[in-house]
């Protein structure tokens, strides 16, 4: 198909493992929203609330999918456009499950000490698939509007990305395992410091004070998403860093749910010369999953070929590699959430 004949009524199902989860609902709803026409397999153990799901968003199906074996469980005639996945397989058969049908794979859960095995896989079979690591944060959305507010600048000196939580939002089962893994596995974050990348072992490295939108301080934590190498590599910042930050819910707004924050800190190098630093804000009155899922979407939008051109070519992506950073913050405004230059 070229991109002028590819529409969501001709797209093969796009199946999403996880659909069900909490980050998988909005992902889905999110697909649904872009193309009320496109056909979603979600795939899922629980197949009860799979299937209620389905029928929530109409052109969907539940399908149960086993990760144990090489081919899912599926039928053998089973057709997709592209696989998606929104909880760990450590196994990987997943992703070697699109190879075998050549179809573009979005692997959602890899920290940044994660992603080893699913390049090694990658570049075992390099022309099969499209593979897109989107293990970043608030799937690729915090990324793509911080390279969307750093085309003011000429040359990108440091970015430092800071998002304040609900105590309350906790996520799914699966975000829970990946928080387990992440504290028993790596409990030292990626940073980019300096120039050096470094695994902050120590407080100082690992820590850092920022202000929230309302002049809050805010005591945060870095954390080990694949934001921090993938804006160094396409802003060429000698510092990068993302940490976190935990709000008690009795410090909400009144009348507030547990919504969030991101603020973006770029400093660098104006046209004119012009040394500065500047400060915007992402702020969503919906839980992370929320944006996270939207993110989801708007990649999958984009690999099977239904906005921005014609499908993705096989190769190894990062959400800025397929993605318009100026049409994410376009979407995102659209779906509710408050973007302001703080």
């Amino acid at each position: 198909m070229t991109a002028s004949n590819v529409t969501a009524s001709n797209v093969k199902p796009v199946l999403i493992i996880g659909g069900s989860g909490v980050v998988g609902r909005r992902a889905v709803k999110a697909l649904r929203d872009l193309h009320p026409e496109l056909p979603v397999r979600i795939g899922a153990r629980d197949m009860t609330k799979a299937a209620a799901l389905a029928k929530d968003i109409g052109h969907a199906e539940a399908v149960r999918v086993d990760l144990e074996r090489d081919d899912l469980g599926l039928a053998p005639d089973a057709a997709f456009s592209a696989v998606v996945v929104l909880l760990k397989d450590d196994s990987l058969r997943s992703m070697k499950y699109a190879q075998d049908h050549r179809l573009p794979y979005v692997s959602f859960s890899d920290f940044a000490f994660d992603i080893g095995p699913a390049v090694g896989r990658y570049i075992q079979r390099p022309k099969d698939s499209a593979v897109l690591l989107l293990g970043n944060f608030l799937g690729g959305t915090a990324a793509l509007s911080t390279l969307h507010f750093a085309r003011e600048f000429k040359k990108v000196h440091a970015i430092s990305l800071s998002g304040i939580f609900d105590e309350e939002d906790v996520g799914g089962p699966a975000a829970s395992g990946d928080m387990a893994r992440l504290q028993k596995s790596v409990p030292s974050p990626l940073i980019l410091k300096d120039g050096k990348f470094i695994w902050a072992s120590n407080e100082e490295d690992a820590t850092r004070t920022f202000q929230g939108v309302d002049g809050t301080s805010w005591k945060g934590h870095a954390y080990p998403l694949l934001d921090v190498a993938t804006l160094a590599a396409s802003t060429g910042a000698s510092t990068v860093r993302l940490d976190m930050a935990v709000r008690p819910a009795s410090r909400r707004a009144p009348g507030k749910g547990p919504g969030h924050e991101l603020i973006i800190e770029i400093e660098g190098e104006l046209p004119d010369g012009t040394v500065t630093r500047v400060r915007h804000a992402l702020v969503d009155g919906d839980v992370h999953s929320g944006l996270s899922g939207r993110g989801v979407a708007l990649a999958v939008e984009r690999l099977v070929g239904l906005k921005g051109g014609a499908p993705v070519a096989p190769g190894l992506y990062s959400p800025e590699g397929i993605l318009d950073p100026a049409y994410v913050v376009e979407r995102l405004r659209h779906w509710g959430t408050l973007v302001e230059r703080a």
